[in-house]
C-alpha cells in the first residue's frame, strides 16, 4: 500500500467493534428454521445472510422462496434486543484504538439505525460515534457488497474515497470497500473468522492488510498515521 496520511477510518460494527455477527446470524437461522420448517445449520445461514444489510438479507431469502413478513421481523427485533442487553461485548482492544487514534473515524453498518444506536449504548460507545458519524444501509439504495454505503459515509465526512480506510470483517463488506476505491482492512479476529480457511478467502480478494487482533490493527494504524 502506498504511504499516505488517511483522512478517515470507516468502521464496520458487527464482527469488528463487537464479536456480534454470530449472534445475529444465529437468530436468523433459528427463526427461519422455526417459521419455515427448515433445518439450516449455521454455515448455510451465514452463506445467505452473513455480512449483509437487512434489506439484502430479505432479498436473498426471497430469491430462494423464503418470504419474510412483519411477524418475523417483530420476533427478530425481540430476540436481537435480548442479545444486545445481555450478550453484547466490545472486541478486546478496540476501545483503546478509538480513544488514541488521531485519524477521524465514523461508523458504516448494514444494521438498522435504531439497532445500531442500541448496540452502541449497550457498550457505552455512543460517546465515540455521535449521530453525524453513524451511517446505515437505510440511507442508501444498495447495501454491501455494493459500495453505496461507504461512498455515502465518505461524502458526509468530507473525505476522498481514495484516502479512506475501511475496517471490515465480512467478504461483502471488504468487496464494498474495494468497489468504493478505498483501502480495505480485514479484521478476522472474531470467533467465526479467526481461521486459515477464512483468511484464505480474504487473501483471494487481493487484500494484504489482514489482522487477527486489535493490537495488530492498532500498530498498523499508528504506522500509516506518521
Amino acid at each position: 500500500m502506498k504511504k499516505y496520511k488517511p483522512e478517515l477510518i470507516i468502521w464496520d460494527y458487527d464482527g469488528v467493534l463487537a464479536d456480534s455477527e454470530k449472534l445475529w446470524i444465529k437468530i436468523w437461522q433459528d427463526l427461519i428454521n422455526e417459521k419455515f420448517g427448515l433445518n439450516w445449520d449455521f454455515e448455510t445461514a451465514d452463506k445467505f445472510l452473513g455480512g449483509l444489510a437487512v434489506k439484502t438479507k430479505i432479498k436473498n431469502l426471497k430469491d430462494i422462496g423464503i418470504n419474510i413478513d412483519d411477524d418475523f421481523l417483530l420476533e427478530l427485533k425481540k430476540r436481537e434486543t435480548y442479545d444486545i442487553e445481555h450478550n453484547l461485548e466490545a472486541t478486546e482492544g478496540v476501545e483503546e484504538i478509538l480513544i488514541n487514534t488521531k485519524i477521524p473515524y465514523c461508523l458504516a453498518t448494514g444494521g438498522f439505525l435504531a439497532k445500531t444506536e442500541a448496540k452502541l449504548k449497550a457498550m457505552n460507545f455512543k460517546k465515540y460515534f455521535p449521530d453525524n458519524h453513524i451511517f446505515t444501509a437505510e440511507q442508501v439504495e444498495h447495501g454491501k457488497p455494493e459500495p453505496d454505503l461507504f461512498l455515502f459515509a465518505a461524502k458526509m465526512m468530507n473525505a476522498a474515497p481514495e484516502n479512506c480506510i475501511v475496517i471490515e470483517d465480512s467478504l461483502p463488506g471488504l468487496k464494498a470497500a474495494m468497489a468504493a476505491g478505498m483501502t480495505p482492512v480485514a479484521y478476522i479476529g472474531s470467533e467465526m473468522n479467526n481461521n486459515q480457511n477464512y483468511r484464505s478467502k480474504v487473501e483471494q480478494l487481493g487484500i494484504t492488510n489482514i489482522f487477527s487482533s486489535m493490537n495488530e490493527l492498532e500498530e498498523y494504524l499508528k504506522n500509516i498515521d506518521k
